[in-house]
C-alpha cells in the first residue's frame, strides 16, 4: 500500500511539473518570442531566444531535482559546460534529454523534426530558434555553419528517436554529414538513467518510486581533421565518422 501511495504521489508531481512546463512553453511561444521579434533587433534575436530557452529549461531542471523527481550527475562537468561552437551528439533514453542538455549547456540549439513546427506548445519556439532536419538540407547546412561559426552549439540525437537500454543503436548519418560539411568537431555524450523514466512507449505519468539519476558522461571529442586527412570517398568518410559517433554514445568510455 505504501509503495502504491508513493508512486501515485510521484506521478502527481510529474504531471504537475509537465503541466508547469507546458504553461511556460505557451507563454514563451505566444508572448515572449513574438514580443522579442518586435522589440529586439534581428541580429540579436537568436541570442535572446537561446538565452530564454536555456534559462527557463535550466530552471525546470532544478524544479525536477528539488522535487526529487530526477537527479542530474555530470561526470566531467567542465568538459560539457565549456563547449563552444561544437556539434553535441547523444543517445536518447528519455523524453527530457533535450531539456536537460539545453538547460545545462549555454548557447545551444537543437536540430528538430519539422512536425514540431505544428506543435501548439513548441511551434514558434522551433521556428524561431531550432533548425529543421527534414526540410531543405542545403539551407540547414548553411544555417548550421553560420551558427557554429558564431559559437553556438548544435545538439543532434543521431538515432532520431528514443532508444531502450541495451538496444543496438541505429544511427542516421546527418550528424556525420554536418560535421564533415562544416569541419566541426563532435562532442559525444552518453546519457544513462538508473531507472527507465519517460522512455519510449511509457506514459508521462508513469513515475518511478524513487529519484531517477541521469548520469551524463562526456567522452573524448571526435576530431574531424583526423578523418579529413584520410584518403577516402565522401561516403566512406561519413561512415567512419558515423561509426565513431556510435561507439562513443553507446557507453561511457575511458578517456
Amino acid at each position: 500500500m505504501k509503495r502504491a501511495a508513493t508512486k501515485f504521489l510521484r506521478s502527481c508531481i510529474v504531471l504537475f511539473l509537465f503541466g508547469f512546463f507546458g504553461c511556460g512553453a505557451l507563454i514563451i511561444n505566444y508572448i515572449v518570442f513574438p514580443l522579442g521579434a518586435v522589440f529586439i533587433k534581428k541580429e540579436k534575436r537568436k541570442a535572446f531566444y537561446c538565452n530564454v530557452v536555456h534559462g527557463t529549461w535550466k530552471f525546470f531542471n532544478r524544479m525536477m531535482e528539488k522535487t526529487g523527481t530526477i537527479k542530474i550527475m555530470i561526470q566531467n562537468p567542465q568538459s560539457l559546460l565549456s563547449v563552444k561552437g561544437k556539434i553535441i551528439v547523444a543517445n536518447h533514453p528519455s523524453f527530457i534529454d533535450i531539456v536537460i542538455l539545453i538547460g545545462t549547456v549555454p548557447d545551444t540549439i537543437c536540430i528538430a523534426k519539422k512536425e514540431l513546427k505544428k506543435n501548439i506548445f513548441m511551434g514558434n519556439i522551433v521556428k524561431s530558434l531550432f533548425l529543421i532536419n527534414d526540410e531543405n538540407q542545403e539551407d540547414m547546412l548553411k544555417e548550421s555553419a553560420l551558427l557554429l561559426n558564431k559559437g553556438y552549439n548544435l545538439i543532434i540525437f543521431p538515432t532520431g528517436t528514443r532508444t531502450l537500454e541495451n538496444e543496438k543503436l541505429k544511427l542516421h548519418k546527418g550528424a556525420a554529414m554536418l560535421a564533415l560539411h562544416t569541419k566541426t568537431d563532435i562532442v559525444p555524450v552518453y546519457i544513462h538513467c538508473d531507472y527507465k523514466f519517460l522512455a519510449k512507449n511509457e506514459k508521462i505519468y508513469d513515475a518511478r518510486e524513487k529519484t531517477v539519476t541521469y548520469t551524463i558522461t562526456v567522452n573524448d571529442p571526435i576530431q574531424i581533421e583526423d578523418f579529413s586527412k584520410q584518403d577516402l570517398t565522401e561516403i566512406q568518410l561519413r561512415n567512419r565518422v558515423n561509426n565513431a559517433i556510435k561507439e562513443k554514445i553507446s557507453a561511457p568510455l575511458k578517456n
